[in-house]
């Protein structure tokens, strides 16, 4: 698998962003460890989907580009496989629950992707997209659940540590596990001492109970603000390869996910989604004690303004923070 990880890289280059490594001092005498920070909510369409969706849709036959795609995610993905399908002329329809995101939902459809809309509490959304690929042709493209996918997604942890060299920790969100199993195939190849821990809220910790379980649990419609990791469960592809390459996985609360949004904004003005800041709430909650060289995947920034005016509200009781050190 690590070779379609080094695939996907070649096949992404010139079309993915080689996206930031960012560092906080602060954060770093804050936990004791050097935290570096991948920051896939810079990447084309706002998070770390477009690898996967690109460089599944990049090999497919051409004609099963000429039939088109479909896909069913909550904005992210749905982005993702509409740029992809501009870039590679691919007609993309997209699956998506009614209470998606504004953001995503108008950038999905402003890159040129036809949305399906479904009721999440009534309605099954790959259902929907199955029954599309048998009537209409489609090829189904998921948001993780997918070898292509998985391995596009693995490259932003290859970037990561092709240009760090070795670390001690590496922390990835965890939704449906594409992100995460990628990042820890890519990780245990290249430095295999490297500790890799998925992070999910606790609300939607299904990935965690599987995990720890060694059975696949689900979870419907859990009411976490982090959207991105609603998913049901982990998919017959990822579930086996978190079990074999993955360290460990924790959840957090939705407080620390809201306490991590407005600290990576203020003290390092990056707006990062609820979904992509969850290995910083794990670190500046405490649910994870970091050692050593520590990477954390900033896996996605595309947050509608209600919802960070709220976040950042919610703050404003706090105790104010002191100025920031230089070079923060």
């Amino acid at each position: 698998m690590f070779a379609q990880i080094q695939e996907a890289a070649r096949r992404l280059r010139g079309r993915a962003h080689i996206t930031p490594i960012m560092t906080c001092r602060t954060l770093d005498q804050r936990v004791g460890a050097a935290v570096h920070f991948k920051c896939e909510n810079l990447q084309r369409c706002g998070a770390f989907k477009f690898r996967g969706a690109f460089n599944a849709m990049a090999r497919l036959s051409a004609a099963e580009k000429a039939r088109g795609v479909v896909a069913f995610s909550s904005g992210n993905h749905a982005q993702a496989l509409a740029l992809s399908g501009r870039l590679l002329g691919v007609a993309a329809t997209v699956v998506m629950p009614a209470d998606a995101p504004a953001i995503k939902r108008a950038a999905s459809e402003g890159y040129g992707a036809s949305v399906i809309e479904y009721d999440p509490r009534r309605d099954d959304r790959e259902a929907i997209a199955r029954r599309l690929v048998a009537t209409r042709g489609f090829s189904l493209i998921p948001p993780f659940d997918h070898p292509d996918v998985i391995a596009g997604q693995g490259t932003a942890a290859l970037e990561l540590l092709q240009s760090l060299g070795e670390l001690d920790l590496l922390l990835v969100p965890c939704g449906g596990g594409g992100l995460l199993s990628g990042s820890a195939i890519a990780a245990k190849a290249l430095h295999p001492a490297c500790r890799v821990v998925g992070i999910e809220p606790a609300l939607a910790d299904d990935a965690t109970r599987s995990f720890h379980s060694g059975r696949l649990q689900s979870v419907h419609n859990p009411a976490t603000i982090a959207d991105g990791t609603r998913t049901a469960s982990l998919g017959r592809l990822t579930f086996p390869l978190l079990r074999q390459y993955v360290d460990d996985m924790r959840t957090v609360s939705e407080e620390a996910i809201i306490a991590a949004v407005r600290f990576l904004f203020h003290r390092m003005k990056l707006v990062v989604e609820p979904s992509g800041a969850l290995g910083a709430a794990a670190l500046l909650s405490g649910v994870v004690r970091p050692r050593g060289r520590t990477g954390v995947i900033l896996s996605g920034g595309n947050i509608d303004a209600a919802t960070m005016i709220r976040i950042l509200r919610s703050g404003d009781a706090e105790e104010p923070h002191p100025p920031a050190p230089a070079g923060t």
